[in-house]
C-alpha cells in the first residue's frame, strides 16, 4: 500500500474497506482447514464448524460491508492503521516529506448510525498513529452509496461523509432486485421485448437508479455543497453512463484498469459535448472477463 501512496506522487488515494461477505476469506478444502487450524493453534473441527456458521444464504445482502466492521471493529481498526501507516511511511519517502491524502470509503452504508462508528474507528485509529508517529496528516471519510435508503439518507449522510461513491454496480442490483450473475439468462429477451433497451448492469439506468443518484446528490449538495461525488464501478467505463456523470456534474469516475483509457477518452468527450463541440461516438471495450464480482 506504501508504494499505492508513492506512485501517486501526493495525489490523494481513495482506499474502499473490505466488502466482500466474510465466506470468501473462509477455507474450504481440508487442505485448508488443516492449514488455517495449523497457523491458529486449534483444532481442524473447530475451523470447519466455525466456517459452517459463517455461511450465508444470499451472502451479497447478508453480513458484509461495513456490517462486517459493526460486527468486528478490529477489522476495521486493523485497515486503518494500514492505510495511515502506509501514508506515513509515503511522505517520509516523498520529496516534500508531506503525507499523502488518504481517502476511505466505508461500503455498503444503509444508515447514518453505521457511518457514525465505522468514521469514529478510523478517527481514533488517525489520532492513534499521528502520535506514535509524531506526524500530522489530513484525511477523508466518504460513505458509499449502494443502497436505496442510503441515496435516501443522503442530506443526513453528508453530516457526517466528505465524500460519496456511488457504487453503481450494487445500487443497480438492489433498485432492481436483480442479481448481476444471474440476468444473463433473460435480459437477451427483455432487450428483445423492448422491456429494456440495454443491460442495466452495463449502461446505467437514467430513469431508475439515475434519478435515485440525482436525488442524492441534490440532498448531499444541501448539507455540503462543495461535497464531492462520484461512481464507483463499472458503469464508470461506459461512455454511455459517463456522459450522464459529465451532465449532473460527478467529479470523477471511477473503473476497472483495462476501462481506464476508453473511461478517459468518454470523459473528455462529454466534456466537449457540454461545450457544444462536435466529437465522434466511443464504443465501450468488452471486458476481457465476461462476469465480475457484485461488487
Amino acid at each position: 500500500m506504501t508504494e499505492l501512496f508513492q506512485i501517486m506522487e501526493g495525489q490523494p488515494v481513495m482506499i474502499r474497506l473490505f466488502d466482500p461477505p466474510l465466506h470468501e476469506f473462509l477455507p474450504n478444502t481440508e487442505a485448508e482447514l488443516s492449514y488455517v487450524a495449523r497457523a491458529a493453534g486449534v483444532p481442524v473441527d473447530r475451523v470447519r464448524r466455525r466456517a459452517t456458521e459463517l455461511n450465508e444464504a444470499n451472502p451479497m445482502l447478508g453480513h458484509r460491508g461495513c456490517r462486517l466492521a459493526i460486527t468486528y471493529p478490529e477489522i476495521c481498526e486493523m485497515q486503518a492503521r494500514a492505510i495511515f501507516g502506509a501514508a506515513v511511511e509515503a511522505g517520509r519517502t516523498a520529496p516534500s516529506k508531506k503525507c499523502p491524502m488518504a481517502e476511505i470509503m466505508v461500503p455498503l452504508v444503509a444508515s447514518v448510525g453505521e457511518f457514525k462508528i465505522i468514521k469514529e474507528i478510523i478517527d481514533k485509529q488517525a489520532a492513534a498513529i499521528q502520535k506514535e508517529e509524531n506526524v500530522n496528516f489530513e484525511y477523508r471519510v466518504g460513505s458509499m452509496i449502494e443502497l436505496p435508503r442510503a441515496a435516501l439518507q443522503a442530506a443526513k449522510l453528508a453530516e457526517h461523509a466528505e465524500f460519496f461513491s456511488f457504487g453503481t454496480n450494487d445500487l443497480t442490483q438492489t433498485t432492481y432486485g436483480l442479481s448481476r450473475d444471474d440476468t444473463g439468462s433473460f435480459m437477451a429477451d427483455y432487450k428483445a421485448k423492448g422491456i429494456m433497451a440495454s443491460d442495466p448492469f452495463v449502461t446505467l439506468d437514467e430513469d431508475g437508479v439515475g434519478e435515485l443518484i440525482k436525488l442524492a446528490m441534490t440532498r448531499g449538495h444541501s448539507t455540503r455543497p462543495d461535497m464531492k461525488m462520484g461512481i464507483c464501478g463499472e458503469h464508470g467505463g461506459d461512455p454511455t453512463s459517463i456522459d450522464f456523470c459529465q451532465r449532473i456534474g460527478f467529479n470523477y469516475v471511477s473503473c476497472s484498469p483495462f476501462r481506464v483509457p476508453i473511461a478517459r477518452l468518454a470523459a473528455a468527450q462529454s466534456a466537449l459535448k457540454a461545450q457544444g463541440q462536435p466529437v465522434t461516438e466511443t464504443i465501450a471495450a468488452k471486458p476481457r472477463v465476461p462476469t465480475f464480482g457484485p461488487w
